[in-house]
């Protein structure tokens, strides 16, 4: 414990403070040395230079030759020439480094100490070792050249081969080519070599005589990296000289000798890989050298505060060199070389803002602005802003020693996603490109609009006149906000025009298709009602009405609709009030019915984003550009940022909106009114500033839930201590909530504990890397480690694919479900937990559009950690103690909560969103083996069940005939038709084979046929009837081959189970192999199936997965398949149902993803508890979860804990306290689905995008996407209608079908069957009001109408409730000579 303070002390807190140097006692004396020089000099020669230009160009000539030197030598190493002195041997540098450069798992470099003639010297030893006992890898080492050979292992020396007798953790020698074990060694030239008794002549190098020193050990399995091991590696500087160099050419023709090697470089500098970087960093040092010089010279700076400055310059340079690893920002574990740019890049962004803001407020003082009584662009405001841009320079040590600045390229997509979405109102980014795409989207469509507006203020005004331009403006700004709303940030949308429609996706490519119908006709109505003057006809009245209707609308659909939902309304009911239809089932058993308040939901969203706030803006900037349009173009500007940001925030994510509208009504039309910008630039300001706010109130949330005394849970000792130390704090912890909230950082608790900092500003994304699992299966492992090491053979890795394939029923019906509102309210940023019998899964939503919704999802192991355990009990079960009311217990009301009850519940950091959320998902049954084949009995019936399924197979391939007719397997099953012939390979056992016979000592085609002949003649008779002579006689050619399949199928089971031994775990490992498909025939008698392999592959390999199936059955019906018929068609219906496969076959991910009805596999699962064998069961099914939304800045928080723990704090204890379990905050199921090696999520899916149209309920609600082909389908499918009803109109009597043959009169029952097809309107039909998330999958079903007699009233085969937005014409009464046509649809008559 003590060494690793040390150690952090020294690599995390000191070197944070410097830039990256520290004195490291594990390295040589010139390394740091090198180190310490190196940062003197950077940090006092800006006090030697008068000259800004002799100072920068001495950094650059300083940095230009370390960074040339350093790129030399690492390309001597990776291409230059060894010397092995003693010898005139060359050896490529290549290969005498692979030991060095090469894989961590084979390479060892131990030091030790070496006495030569009384001086202790310690020389570097390098080797690669494979399969070394754990127990002999603390030794010490001599370096006399080669190979290795340890204590108790063959070796030679000198051609001659010596046994090595060293004691496991005795010294360790090198001789030759040799590794060597044993206690001490003496070695002469040219005398014998003395080991322990071991003689042998040898070559040694010439020494004199040699003793091993007492020396330090190290473990060579607990190296945490390849540049942790490095900054651990011994180095001390070898006096004399030793015995090989590299050649460095410094000039053709001129070299000079290294004696240096890579891992000794790579603790002295940092290696850059390219030449433009080498380049960058040169010109990064010199630029920081520059700019620093220039404040210095300029004199920002004064006393103390000078040598605060240089400290802070030579640390930005130093960090060049040699960075800080890790740094407190850093989000991964070993070398993270974009973190080293992070202080250059910062300090010289900060100098040139110094500057600018000092020219600003030294040049000619621009007209000041006032903005909410605030002068902005003063000489006072400039000075300020760069005494505050000076303070957080001289600051950088403590910034960069509590990581409150992220890495480069985090802190790029931080600032671009902030800018979009809190100035142009944009979604959340995916990576720094799509930040980038989003921003300059949202400049572009800014400038376009800008032009229109400031053209359209300019323009002349009247009383009641609005210019033409400006309703131009209007209806392009809602027009094209729509349509941004409808995109993500991905920009390879774009590319969805230029693909062809068979490689395009089907839902972006109807989005984009939708929009490009409907953002024409939203601008001509936008246009026309803007030009109508309503909004000045009637401004004095109308804003307070559409006010006033938004807050109603707000209040009733996103917080009494959503508290009536939940599991307990306002924590004080027991029950929901608006139940599901699923709520009161024990097992759901189809897809959630969609209820009244779900549609009442939907459609009030619709009305609330598509109209009401659509209304609320033009009204605020009708009147405002009406009663501002002499302010110039700052105003104009911000007219249109506020009306592009409000409409998008409406169209993307109505939720919020109502209470940041109905607060800046009440705030600047009634309390401080004379404070009023004008209510659009109000409402935008007010929207900003809520944003902040709803973050602060969750921050302070998690904080006060998360240290309440009464239920705080100590993971450690630490806790305990922390704990009344952060009391006397609380005034900082409020200060450091304000500014995270201001800068969305999160806040997280210190180790885990009460103690609060404040950590470096994230993206909504939060993890900088995309990390996505991985699946071992067959498609990415070696055929021999599948065959020898069962890859990924472990709960964690097979169980990944349920998480998969919840990913993909997600993506399918998140978005729809959100705006059903089946998760209660959501916001960009959410998390939630999705929690069942087995799965448990934390869902981050990222990205919310109109119509779209980018997620991502986290899947927890199934058999948690009992910390996990705990926190899944209590998110899954009912609320407890339901009766106490502070120290009695009244009990409570009738379905309402006890205050006991109601007060723990608001003490949480989450809360049930719903209770009965359904799914498409797998239900897993697991059986174990062992107990279903513990007995012969079970086994015996396994193994007919085996060769039956063999018999099913060979009858119903296409190839039968093939095989009948091939010389090559006749010939080879020619001997088992004698009548002595008989299997006797101890393979066959009376007690688990049926068809064994006791009288010949094995099986005999006679007695196979006794069991099996029946079973053969049944499955052949689908063949030719004509051809029964192949399969109707005892030893006939069909029944001979299968017997010699079955035989084959048999021993190979045999052999994979060492001849089926009466232990069960052999006959299980067997079972299992073949399970898999590892058939290994070592028989000769067998090898005449390789004249076809598919007698394996199609015949054998499917019989042993089906046997299992049907044994599997055997316990549920034990005497139904002794009918063959019934067995023949429950082997044919598996064959078509279910796929029973191995789960490392890619096949078996495949089919998961395709959605099989069942599967069943044979799992071999090994872990350090257990080693067993299970039978897995799926069957695909509706799965039921509960909802539970936690608290997103707790999320935040305890995933930022941990990654400062774990790599900054280095703190490896996996019993740690930040880990227990604290169910109030969910902490370990939190710290649990962290990236790895973080946390251990065993599924991380990638970012997934799931539209709106995809979910079939949400289509049939709100229609399908309005585009040109579905309109121009409409059209004609209604004129064809339309005209067959004025053709029926004109006979007496007759129906529309009619007449087309010259009339008639006819019923209703006579309308031909096919009308329906004939007359059904297009995939997709119109919806009314503005167009919703367009649709996509499956187009819906045609509408068959009856068209009735004249005068009758019209009837539809569709229910009139039905909620189709497809419909149909039909004819009502006639007024004399003209039909009336009446539009049939969504129940509307």
């Amino acid at each position: 414990m003590g060494s690793q303070v040390l150690q952090i002390l020294r690599q995390g807190v000191w070197a944070s403070l410097t830039g990256g140097w520290f004195f490291d006692p594990h390295q040589s004396t010139f390394s740091n040395c090198f180190h310490l020089y190196t940062w003197i000099f950077l940090l006092t020669f800006p006090f030697l230079m008068l000259v800004a230009g002799v100072y920068c160009t001495v950094i650059a000539i300083f940095f230009t030759t370390i960074k040339t030197i350093n790129f030399r030598l690492h390309a001597m190493f990776d291409q230059g020439e060894i010397v092995e002195k003693g010898g005139s041997m060359l050896v490529d540098g290549a290969k005498a480094e692979e030991g060095t450069a090469g894989d961590d798992s084979n390479l060892a470099r131990w030091v030790s100490s070496i006495r030569v003639h009384g001086v202790s010297r310690a020389v570097r030893c390098k080797a690669v070792y494979t399969e070394i006992p754990h127990s002999v890898l603390r030794c010490s080492c001599l370096w006399c050249g080669g190979r290795a050979v340890v204590g108790g292992s063959l070796f030679s020396v000198g051609g001659l081969p010596m046994r090595g007798t060293g004691a496991p953790g005795s010294s360790l020698g090198f001789l030759h080519g040799e590794w060597f074990g044993g206690g001490s060694c003496a070695a002469w030239e040219g005398h014998p070599l003395i080991m322990q008794g071991v003689y042998g002549q040898g070559a040694c190098t010439p020494l004199t005589l040699l003793s091993f020193a007492p020396t330090p050990q190290f473990d060579l399995l607990d190296q945490e990296s390849l540049h942790e091991s490095q900054e651990n590696t011994l180095m001390i500087e070898d006096k004399s000289q030793p015995r090989q160099y590299y050649k460095y050419w410094v000039l053709p023709g001129h070299w000079m000798r290294v004696r240096y090697d890579r891992l000794a470089l790579l603790a002295l500098l940092d290696r850059n890989r390219r030449v433009m970087e080498n380049i960058f960093v040169v010109s990064l040092g010199s630029l920081v050298a520059f700019l620093g010089y220039l404040l210095l010279l300029q004199g920002f700076f004064r006393d103390i505060w000078v040598f605060q400055f240089c400290l802070v310059i030579a640390s930005c340079q130093y960090s060049l060199l040699k960075s800080v690893q890790p740094d407190a920002a850093s989000p991964m574990h070993g070398h993270n070389w974009i973190i080293a740019y992070s202080r250059p890049v910062y300090f010289c962004v900060a100098c040139v803002l110094i500057w600018v803001l000092d020219l600003c407020a030294r040049a000619v003082p621009v007209p000041p602005i006032t903005f909410y009584g605030l002068t902005l662009f003063s000489i006072d405001f400039f000075s300020g802003a760069r005494d505050v841009a000076t303070v957080f320079t001289l600051c950088f040590p403590a910034i960069f020693l509590f990581g409150l600045l992220p890495q480069v390229n985090t802190c790029l997509m931080y600032l671009l996603e902030q800018v979009d979405m809190h100035i142009f109102g944009g979604t959340a980014a995916t990576s720094p490109l799509t930040a980038l795409f989003s921003l300059l989207r949202s400049l572009l469509v800014t400038a376009l609009l800008y032009g229109f507006c400031l053209g359209a203020i300019k323009a002349p005004w009247g009383n009641q006149h609005v210019p033409v331009l400006f309703s131009v403006f209007c209806g392009l700004l809602v027009a094209l906000t729509y349509h941004l709303s409808r995109q993500s940030s991905d920009p390879t949308v774009l590319w969805c025009w230029l693909q062809p429609l068979t490689l395009s996706p089907p839902l972006q490519r109807e989005i984009l298709h939708s929009d490009l119908v409907m953002c024409v006709v939203i601008a001509v109505l936008t246009f026309a009602i803007s030009a109508s003057t309503v909004f000045i006809a009637l401004k004095s009245v109308l804003g307070y009405v559409l006010y006033a209707l938004a807050g109603l609308v707000g209040l009733l659909t996103h917080y009494l609709l959503p508290q009536l939902r939940k599991q307990l309304p306002w924590f004080c009911f027991s029950l929901p009030v608006l139940k599901p239809r699923e709520y009161s089932q024990f097992e759901v058993r189809s897809a959630a019915q969609l209820m009244w308040f779900e549609k009442l939901y939907a459609w009030l969203q619709c009305v609330e984003k598509y109209f009401i706030y659509p209304a609320v803006v033009l009204n605020a900037l009708t009147v405002d550009a009406h009663s501002c349009r002499q302010l110039g173009n700052c105003r104009a500007l911000l007219i249109t940022m506020a009306g592009m940001k409000l409409l998008r925030c409406s169209f993307c994510c109505p939720p919020q909106q109502y209470v940041a509208l109905g607060f800046t009504v009440l705030f600047f039309h009634f309390d401080y009114q004379r404070y009023s910008e004008g209510f659009l630039i109000d409402y935008f300001v007010m929207s900003i500033l809520f944003s902040k706010l709803w973050d602060l109130l969750y921050k302070l949330r998690f904080v006060l839930t998360y240290i309440a005394p009464w239920q705080i849970t100590w993971g450690s000792a630490f806790h305990a201590f922390a704990q009344p130390f952060a009391v006397p704090h609380s005034a900082m912890l409020f200060v450091q909530a304000v500014l995270s909230a201001l800068f969305s950082t999160p806040l997280n608790p210190l180790l885990g504990s009460a103690v609060f900092i404040m950590s470096y500003a994230r993206p909504v994304k939060f993890w900088e890397r995309d990390y996505n699992t991985k699946r071992v299966d067959h498609s990415n492992t070696r055929l021999a480690t599948q065959l020898d090491r069962n890859p990924g053979a472990d709960d964690n890795n097979l169980n990944s694919i349920f998480y998969e394939h919840l990913t993909r029923s997600l993506q399918h019906t998140l978005c729809g479900d959100l705006l059903l509102g089946r998760w209660g309210n959501y916001a960009t940023g959410d998390c939630f937990i999705l929690a069942s019998d087995y799965l448990n899964a934390l869902v981050h939503l990222i990205e919310i559009g109109n119509g779209l919704v980018t997620f991502q999802l986290r899947g927890l192991e199934f058999r948690g950690t009992y910390c996990q355990q705990r926190e899944v009990e209590a998110i899954t079960e009912g609320v407890e103690e339901d009766e106490g009311c502070c120290c009695c217990e009244p009990g409570h009301l009738p379905h309402m909560l006890s205050f006991n009850a109601a007060f723990g519940q608001r003490w949480l950091a989450w809360e049930v969103a719903a209770t009965k959320y359904v799914l498409e998902g797998y239900s897993i049954s697991d059986n174990n083996a062992a107990s279903m084949l513990q007995v012969f009995d079970l086994r015996k019936i396994l193994i007919t069940y085996y060769v039956k399924s063999i018999i099913y197979y060979v009858t119903c391939s296409s190839k039968l005939e093939e095989w009948l007719s091939s010389v090559v397997i006749q010939e080879a099953l020619r001997p088992c038709t004698t009548p002595s012939y008989a299997e006797n390979d101890p393979t066959f056992n009376p007690n688990i084979d049926e068809d064994y016979d006791p009288r010949m000592s094995g099986v005999t085609l006679s007695s196979f046929c006794n069991i099996y002949l029946d079973w053969i003649q049944y499955c052949a008779k689908p063949l030719e009837p004509g051809r029964r002579d192949i399969w109707d006689l005892w030893n006939s050619p069909l029944v001979t081959l299968c017997f010699g399949l079955c035989i084959l199928g048999r021993r190979a089971l045999g052999t994979a189970s060492h001849s089926l031994s009466a232990s069960l775990e052999p006959f299980l490992y067997g079972l299992h192999a073949l399970f898999k498909g590892d058939f290994r025939i070592t028989s000769p008698r067998d090898e005449w199936v390789f004249a076809d392999m598919d007698l394996l592959h199609r015949v054998v390999a499917p019989g042993i997965r089906m046997s299992l199936k049907l044994h599997q059955d055997h316990f549920t019906s034990p005497d139904e398949y002794e009918d063959p018929a019934v067995l023949y068609d429950a082997i044919t219906a598996n064959e078509e149902k279910m796929v029973i496969s191995h789960e490392g076959d890619p096949a078996w991910r495949s089919a998961i993803l395709a959605n099989t009805p069942a599967l069943l596999a044979l799992r071999h699962v090994m872990d350090d508890a257990s080693d067993e064998y299970k039978i897995i069961m799926l069957n695909k099914r509706y799965l039921s979860f509960r909802v539970i939304k936690v608290n997103r800045e707790c999320v935040r928080g305890l995933w930022a804990g941990q990654q400062q723990e774990l790599v900054f704090l280095r703190n490896r204890n996996p019993e740690r306290g930040s880990i227990q379990n604290a169910k109030q905050a969910l902490r370990n199921m939190i710290n649990s689905s962290c990236d790895q090696p973080i946390g251990y999520p065993i599924y991380v899916s990638p970012l997934t995008t799931s539209y709106a149209g995809s979910h079939p309920q949400l289509r049939s609600l709100w229609g399908g996407p309005i585009s040109l082909h579905n309109i121009s389908a409409w059209f004609m499918g209604s004129w064809e209608r339309l005209q067959k009803g004025c053709g029926a109109g004109c006979n007496s009597g007759g129906n529309i079908e009619d007449s087309d043959c010259g009339g008639g009169s006819s019923s209703i029952s006579n309308n031909p069957a096919g009308h329906g097809q004939q007359g059904s309107s297009a995939p997709g039909g119109l919806s009314t009001g503005m167009a919703t998330p367009g649709a996509s999958n499956p187009q819906e079903p045609p509408v068959t109408t009856a068209q009735p007699q004249a005068g009758m009233e019209v009837t539809s085969s569709n229910p009139p409730c039905s909620g189709r937005a497809t419909g149909s014409w039909g004819l009502g009464a006639r007024t004399p000579g003209f039909p009336i046509l009446l539009w049939c649809g969504r129940g509307v008559h």
